[in-house]
């Protein structure tokens, strides 16, 4: 039997049924076997891994009031790079990693109460609050910029536990850098 398909120039094209079958067979084949070639590809080429196993320093400068996933970006991609190296093979005591937190983002450290007050809202709560405690539990050095803090007329009990006091986010950061802590900004 044969078919008509009409083209875009209203002109009558014929193809058979026996020539559409193996005509699919042969397409089908063409991408599973350039599939193959890029898999192919990949085992030739392998991912980059680190070389540094030991002593990782690395310290975020954290300003931008950014969100991801509703935690603060800054605290949702530094849990990341914990996942990334525990999935090396690295072990956590061999990281130190410090998150100085300043500026407009410094309320991303508050407690629930001082939350409240600082969104005038009494049912409102801190969802940084749960990152927070994990990366901590994990060793990381969380830190609170002083001068931000006295600019919001915080103090220590408005923080949330844990939270390290430096003298000013700027001082902080050149100090970290100049004993080689990776410096990241968010």
């Amino acid at each position: 039997m044969i078919q008509y398909i009409e083209n875009t120039y209203s002109k009558k094209v014929t193809m058979p049924a026996i020539i559409r079958v193996p005509l699919f067979i042969v397409s089908c084949s063409i991408l599973f076997c350039s599939c193959l070639t890029q898999a192919e590809i990949l085992d030739n080429n392998p991912i980059i891994t680190i070389e540094k196993r030991q002593n990782i320093n690395v310290v975020y400068d954290v300003k931008d009031d950014n969100w991801e996933a509703g935690i603060g970006q800054a605290l949702y991609y530094v849990r990341g790079l914990l996942e990334s190296y525990k999935s090396m093979g690295i072990s956590p005591t061999q990281l130190h990693i410090s998150v100085v937190v300043h500026g407009p983002v410094a309320y991303w450290l508050l407690n629930d109460s001082a939350y409240q007050q600082r969104s005038d809202d009494p049912f409102d709560y801190n969802p940084n609050e749960t990152v927070v405690q994990q990366l901590i539990a994990h060793g990381v050095s969380v830190e609170i910029c002083n001068v931000s803090m006295k600019a919001k007329h915080w103090t220590a009990s408005n923080l949330l536990p844990g939270v390290v006091i430096v003298h000013d986010a700027y001082t902080r950061l050149i100090d970290l850098q100049y004993r080689g802590y990776a410096y990241i900004r968010f």
